[in-house]
């Protein structure tokens, strides 16, 4: 890192929203650009600046600032330059004149401690004066803060939005608890807080520190392993690993945390439990509404008349029904609540089709999944416009909440919601907050697929209570047996080896010696070979690597940067940002990897709307690289400006990992197997990334590594509590 002293020439590019800036400064007789995220500046002033020098494909070669300190000037001409340079409002050009010849070396001090003395420069009265010391007071104030927080190692950015949100009380407000930013500002965690802590000298044992920690420690719990409680026993372990405290000290800050009702305990099956008072309540309510759902009167309809629309169905469509699949429409249609599981081929979107056949009210029926590429998937295949749930539920208006709850319920006599193993806790009661009991509600989805990103196991916990009425599908649909995805999806969830490479498959092993040249074929396959043997328009648009792991030659990470650079390499005229590691080029393919309900968005059918979504894939259209902006067109055709401080919730999609490639399908699958750690190199992952092809299925690694996945049925538990609420609700109420 270099530090160096300079004075501000200009200012080419400043964001207001994130303070993101580039200018123009002068040091020693050199004139360089600098960028990053800094306080105000003009013309004339003198800084100290530390950073890092970034040779830009476009730009040249600019110091990428850490750390900006803001100098007062010294001399005469530089104070008139600062008073002159519009920061101070109320003082022009011939005003800071005047009060620098009024008041020579001593102007800012005078201007700090004896504003008062301003009065007698000719042309500033009362309401001036007021408006000057007011807009200097702030400006001083400000870079004061700035000063005071970069002390403690903060960086430029994070003290803009610091100052932002605390202004002159900054110091203190962080002196006395600094904790209080997670609470108060979104992007601060229990870690950045106690860094900060930590360099301002508070104390390990304080109590601030330890009850956000034992939070904190639920929270990530969650956030990283979907969790929605933890045995008190493992919550008190982490948190001293956390912490760095006695478990005595723990115990004490737990207690008040549960008597001051921030935490709930609760017994399961013998154990004491903790939870976070909000995901105790979330998953109690949907216990409630889902016992509701399932007691509500269930539609009038005659069973004679449903079986013989089903018969109808099979005649028009050339298809026979298993008995196993005539139960679960004639269960579709005769119950309020009911769910519906299976794997590949076992024919849930033909049951959904023949469901909408039989009860005769498509237009009465909404259509529903998680995710944007999952819902279209859904519409394609019945004929009948489904949504996003978030969609559906209609985000937004003045109150920046779903439209669709309890006060305004959705105006339907059937909802049929696809791929719910995908819905966290969080989306699953906003769904039933909507739904009246005069609703039929009808879940389809994959049992055996990883759950939902987010925190919960809604689906698994539905079924494995076994108080939700349900039909599990087993039998593979016979125009689609000969599939061997189909196949080997059934295979690997059996624990058999898949069939690999048999003459006109769907499903190969390409045989690599390592992981480097396991990564190498994989650019080769997607970039070379893949594209002509599908013979699809969209080339390598239709192909999409899953990987399993982050990390390694073979992770995500690493494989969207080769990825990148073979599919759509920078060019001289090529538009692009960089922002932290990553760099966005036009025609680079991207995924949302955050809820954003206030993110807004435009069709070109002239529709608008706010919220963009955690799995949303799409391309970048532009980029305008003056603006730091860049355009996205999703898969829906919503088309979504981001500004640089929004790119945070932007990466590569030209590889996915496992997790977030649910609820899509793409013509082909590319993924390695070359091994790796045993938590995620799991059997049900397997079939999870097996089940996403529509085509093609390609494997890239060694066959060893193929059997560790098969033979691991290590499924990583979830603890949820949801089961136990339905099963002691059924209890309570049968």
């Amino acid at each position: 890192m270099e530090t160096l002293q300079a004075v501000v020439s200009g200012v080419i590019f400043r964001n207001e929203d994130n303070n993101y800036t580039v200018m123009e400064v002068e040091s020693k007789g050199e004139k360089f650009t600098v960028v990053g995220c800094l306080p105000t500046l003009s013309p004339g002033e003198a800084v100290s600046l530390a950073g890092e020098w970034d040779d830009h494909p476009m730009y040249g070669r600019q110091l990428r600032v850490l750390r900006c300190d803001i100098e007062m000037p010294t001399t005469l001409s530089g104070v008139e330059r600062y008073l002159a340079s519009g920061l101070i409002k109320g003082i022009g050009p011939s005003t800071a004149r005047l009060i620098v010849q009024e008041f020579g070396k001593e102007t800012l001090e005078i201007m700090t401690y004896h504003p008062e003395k301003l009065l007698a420069i000719s042309g500033i009265g009362p309401v001036r004066y007021e408006q000057i010391t007011t807009s200097f007071s702030e400006q001083v104030g400000t870079r004061r803060t700035m000063v005071f927080l970069q002390t403690y190692g903060i960086s430029p950015a994070l003290s803009m939005k610091i100052t932002k949100q605390y202004g002159d009380k900054t110091e203190s407000m962080l002196s006395e608890n600094p904790y209080r930013m997670i609470d108060d500002i979104e992007g601060i965690g229990f870690l950045t807080a106690d860094r900060i802590a930590q360099s301002m000298g508070m104390p390990q044992g304080g109590d601030f520190r330890l009850q956000y920690g034992i939070k904190y420690v639920l929270q990530e719990a969650s956030s990283a392993e979907g969790h929605t409680y933890l045995p008190r026993d493992m919550l008190i372990r982490r948190a001293c690993i956390l912490l760095d405290v006695p478990e005595e000290t723990i115990e004490m800050h737990l207690r008040n945390l549960l008597l001051f009702k921030e935490l709930v305990s609760s017994d399961q099956a013998g154990r004491e439990i903790i939870q976070l008072a909000t995901f105790y309540r979330i998953e109690q309510e949907i216990a409630v509404r889902l016992y509701r759902q399932m007691n509500a009167m269930p539609p009038e309809r005659d069973t004679a008349a449903i079986q013989d629309r089903i018969t109808l169905f099979e005649t028009t469509e050339d298809i026979r029904f298993s008995e196993n699949q005539r139960d679960a429409i004639e269960m579709a249609a005769q119950s309020n609540l009911l769910i519906i599981t299976g794997g590949p081929g076992t024919g849930k979107t033909t049951i959904i089709n023949c469901v909408l056949f039989v009860i005769r009210n498509s237009e009465e029926t909404l259509l529903a999944a998680p995710t944007g590429r999952a819902a279209k998937r859904m519409s394609e295949a019945t004929g009948h416009e489904a949504r996003t749930i978030h969609r559906l539920l209609d985000y937004g208006g003045e109150s920046g909440q779903f439209q669709y709850d309890d006060d305004n319920p959705l105006d339907c006599k059937c909802l049929i919601i696809d791929e719910a193993s995908m819905i966290d806790i969080f989306l699953m009661r906003s769904l039933l907050r909507a739904v009246s009991p005069e609703t039929q509600l009808i879940f389809v989805g994959d049992a055996d697929q990883l759950p939902s990103v987010g925190p919960g196991n809604i689906l698994g916990d539905m079924i494995l209570s076994g108080v939700i009425p349900q039909v599990r599908l087993t039998e593979i649909f016979r125009q689609e047996s000969q599939s061997m995805i189909i196949l080997n999806a059934h295979r690997i969830n059996r624990g058999e080896m898949p069939l690999l490479n048999r003459k006109k498959s769907d499903f190969f092993l390409e045989r690599t010696i390592n992981a480097a040249q396991a990564a190498q074929t994989i650019v080769e396959l997607c970039s070379q070979r893949l594209p002509g043997f599908l013979g699809v328009d969209e080339g390598p648009q239709s192909i999409q690597v899953l990987s399993p792991t982050k990390k390694g030659l073979c992770g995500v990470i690493n494989l969207n940067r080769l990825l990148q650079q073979a599919l759509n390499p920078t060019k001289p005229a090529m538009r692009e940002i960089h922002y932290s590691d990553a760099v966005f080029r036009e025609g680079d393919k991207v995924i949302h990897t955050r809820n954003n309900y206030h993110l807004a968005w435009s069709a070109q059918s002239g529709e608008e709307g706010e919220g963009v979504f955690n799995g949303d894939i799409g391309y970048v259209t532009l980029v305008n690289e003056e603006g730091k902006e860049l355009t996205v067109l999703y898969d829906d055709n919503r088309q979504v400006i981001y500004d640089y401080k929004q790119l945070e919730d932007l990466e590569l999609a030209y590889c996915l990992s496992v997790h977030k490639s649910q609820g899509s399908e793409f013509p082909a699958v590319v993924m390695p197997v070359v091994g790796g750690p045993p938590m995620l190199m799991t059997r049900n992952l397997f079939y999870t990334a097996m089940t996403r092809a529509r085509k093609l299925v390609v494997l890239v690694g060694f066959e060893r590594a193929i059997e560790n996945l098969v033979s691991n049925d290590l499924v990583a538990g979830r603890f949820t509590s949801l089961c136990d609420s339905l099963t002691l609700m059924k209890g309570i109420y049968s």
